[in-house]
């Protein structure tokens, strides 16, 4: 019999060995390459996201900086001061108490600076910035005599402020008190489902006598009341100046504009989302909206001039440089910083990205100036 040998080929523990080294080092180079894939686009992610932040806030800021003064009259609005004034609430970031100074003050400029007002983000105090602005869908014009006049409004039904031919009754009336206007025929002003005056509502009296800014309170019927609950505390008619029994005059009322105003308010708000501060944009005293986040710097400068002298870089009006009293008035261009982080931190780098924007807004109401005058 014949016995036939069987050899078993196999591999060595060298070979084994090295056939593992082979593979980590590959599955190494892999997984390096794979996590480098994962770090790019999470950095890309981030970016992005600071970008867009960065981008919208700063968008919008810039676009009601540029509107900032429009159909505002130079030197401002009278507000209520004098003996018995109280102070007038300024709308700003939550848990702070800010107020509008009517004590050295008349008037609210079109602009109304808020230097480092705003919270501590990273030890840097931010600042604020209050901005008026006449809005042009809502107007109305009443007095003793009627005039005929058209506006083109985007409105529904005849023009607001429009008085058709022949009629004289009823028109719109300012109660004897001031404390509530009946619009008349025009009750569209309080309907239309758009534009309509609603309570919040800033409206500016403007005649012969003067003007004054009054706060919507109440929508009744045909009439508007303003009541002296508003949040601002505008509608003080008992005060020596600045109310609306000021331009209201004695029993002849003079033909009188009345106008919506906007006011918008921008600050860092680092209180509503805990470790995440937003650019919030307010209007009027109504529930702010954040626009932008997470904002660590908010900061604004201004460029103004008195005609023959131009500062730069003003962090807070009034301000008295070299001897001349400067005000919100003269400002001609608003210098404009903010910087922004990532919402989280970056896994490679342990630590946030941030970007920072820096430009100049010309106020376009307030830096116009007529040559030929």
């Amino acid at each position: 019999m014949t016995t036939l040998d069987r050899h078993e080929g196999g591999f060595s523990l060298i070979e084994l060995m090295v056939a593992l080294g082979i593979t980590v080092v590959i599955l190494g180079t892999a997984m390096g390459t794979l996590r480098n894939a994962f770090s790019l686009n999470e950095t890309a992610t981030l970016v992005a996201d600071a970008n867009q932040n960065l981008r919208a806030g700063t968008n919008m800021l810039v676009r009601d900086l540029m509107q900032a003064g429009r159909g505002i009259h130079i030197g401002g609005i009278p507000i209520p001061s004098g003996p018995g004034a109280q102070p007038i609430e300024r709308p700003g970031p939550p848990g702070t108490s800010l107020t509008f100074d009517n004590t050295t003050q008349t008037t609210l400029p079109a602009i109304i600076t808020g230097y480092q007002l705003g919270p501590v983000i990273n030890g840097q105090l931010t600042d604020i910035v209050t901005m008026l602005a006449v809005d042009p869908t809502a107007f109305v014009q009443f007095g003793v005599t009627p005039v005929p006049q058209a506006l083109p409004l985007n409105l529904t039904g005849p023009p607001l402020g429009t008085y058709p031919a022949g009629i004289t009754a009823p028109v719109p009336t300012l109660a004897d008190d001031g404390g509530s206007l009946h619009v008349g025929q025009f009750t569209g002003w309080l309907t239309d489902p758009v534009f309509k005056v609603k309570p919040g509502d800033l409206l500016l009296f403007n005649n012969a006598n003067g003007r004054a800014i009054q706060v919507v309170t109440r929508v009744s019927g045909s009439d508007v009341f303003f009541e002296p609950t508003d949040p601002f505390r505008l509608n003080q008619r008992g005060v020596t100046q600045g109310s609306i029994m000021q331009i209201r005059g004695g029993s002849s009322f003079p033909q009188t504009d009345v106008v919506r105003v906007t006011m918008l308010t921008y600050y860092v708000d680092a209180n509503t989302t805990s470790g995440s501060p937003r650019l919030t944009r307010q209007i009027n005293h109504f529930p702010p909206e954040a626009m932008a986040g997470v904002v660590e710097n908010l900061r604004l400068t201004w460029d103004v001039v008195d005609g023959v002298v131009n500062p730069t870089a003003v962090p807070h009006l009034p301000s008295t440089i070299g001897g001349v009293l400067y005000s919100s008035n003269q400002i001609r261009k608003a210098n404009l910083d903010m910087s922004v982080r990532s919402d989280t931190r970056s896994t490679e780098h342990m630590d946030y990205l941030r970007h920072q924007v820096s430009t100049v807004v010309s106020i376009r109401s307030l830096a116009y100036v007529d040559r030929y005058q």
